[in-house]
């Protein structure tokens, strides 16, 4: 299976996390900033969801079953560059379809966090339009697009051409684990990774360097595993 980047920013991988090439020049191994084994319970997380929904852990995973629409965030604050990773299934005991996330998402009506008490939504996914924050609806619309959106802030979520995939290989199966990972760089470059192959990549000319993470799913059962973002290596100081 072979993907291409639905955007290609000029400079091409500036300011990317080369991570490998890196730690060869002897910069200090990657270590996460924030992780979740999902081997205790939900303190650090945030649910908004309509009724008729769960959220909890099961098995070492975070599960999410959902009815009407639903918006799980991780209450720490993410600041570029940095990297977000886990591991994701929708299952056949559900509908196959939407799994989703937002990802340096901001409420543009104050300074704290989009769940916060103030800016507090119910899950209906039309709620979440007056947000400024990057979207992957992943396998939506009854599993028939995978779609990457910037949100502006202010009702907007155009959608390029090159981000409306429709093609079987970017879409769901059923009970399969994905490893997605989500880099936004310091440049203003963000990209989406399933499986080690780049999904959308985009160059942001007004770049969201800083906001909160969330999935995102409507009647469809998704589970979590091994959440953890990281920041890029500190270079060593260079020696006299």
């Amino acid at each position: 299976m072979a993907f291409a980047p639905a955007a290609v920013c000029d400079g091409g991988m500036k300011g990317w996390f080369l991570f490998a090439p890196l730690l060869a020049l002897g910069m200090p191994a990657i270590a996460a900033e924030h992780a979740d084994d999902f081997s205790g319970d939900l303190t650090r997380w945030a649910v908004e969801q309509m009724p008729g929904g769960r959220v909890q852990i099961e098995d070492g995973r975070l599960v999410i079953e959902d009815a009407a629409g639903c918006t799980v965030w991780f209450r720490e604050k993410l600041r570029a560059p940095v990297t977000i990773r886990y591991r994701a299934r929708v299952s056949s005991r559900s509908r196959v379809s939407d799994l989703n996330c937002f990802w340096m998402a901001r409420d543009p009506r104050n300074a704290e966090a989009p769940f916060a008490e103030a800016n507090r939504r119910s899950g209906k996914f039309a709620d979440y339009d007056s947000l400024a924050t990057y979207y992957v609806g992943y396998g939506g619309n009854e599993n028939k697009t995978t779609r990457f959106r910037r949100y502006d802030g202010k009702g907007a979520r155009p959608l390029r051409p090159e981000h409306d995939l429709s093609a079987a290989e970017f879409l769901l199966a059923a009970d399969r684990d994905y490893r997605i990972e989500i880099h936004v760089a310091a440049d203003g470059t963000t990209r989406f990774v399933r499986d080690g192959e780049t999904v959308f990549e985009y160059c942001d000319a007004e770049p969201l360097s800083e906001g909160w993470f969330a999935f995102r799913t409507v009647h469809s059962r998704i589970e979590i595993d091994d959440f953890e973002v990281s920041v890029p290596p500190t270079p060593k100081p260079a020696q006299p």
